[in-house]
């Protein structure tokens, strides 16, 4: 038997076209066409990153966010994303609607939350 093949990662969340657009903005890579379904009627949509593993998205209606960098409800996953100086890329995220997490337990990588509430990194890559 082949292994099973990775292809994506989900997160849940209350608005999968918002946050779909928040990681679209961030990543670079676009979020897939619509099609015929009507935006309210989203309940998954996918980041396109041309047969390389991606980033979903996931309505879920009762969400509650983690809690980093503890809690009732921890954070269980979180995404990390290089960049070459954290400075310039703490900017850009913060632009984007993310906001810095308080806890920061290193130097090369900084932790943020997304619009509502997933942890994630930048990561120094020199």
């Amino acid at each position: 038997m082949k292994n099973p093949l990775f292809r994506v990662v989900a997160l849940d969340c209350p608005e999968p076209l918002t946050l779909a657009d928040f990681y679209s903005k961030l990543s670079g890579l676009a979020v897939e066409p619509l099609g015929d379904v009507p935006p309210t009627d989203v309940t998954w949509i996918e980041l396109v990153n041309e047969g390389q593993p991606t980033i979903a998205f996931q309505k879920v209606d009762s969400f509650v966010a983690p809690q980093w960098p503890e809690g009732p409800i921890p954070q269980q996953l979180h995404l990390d994303f290089d960049v070459a100086d954290l400075d310039v890329g703490e900017e850009f995220v913060l632009s984007l609607g993310a906001t810095k997490a308080e806890f920061q337990p290193g130097t090369t990588f900084r932790v943020y939350l997304d619009p509502v509430g997933h942890p994630f990194c930048l990561v120094l890559v020199t």
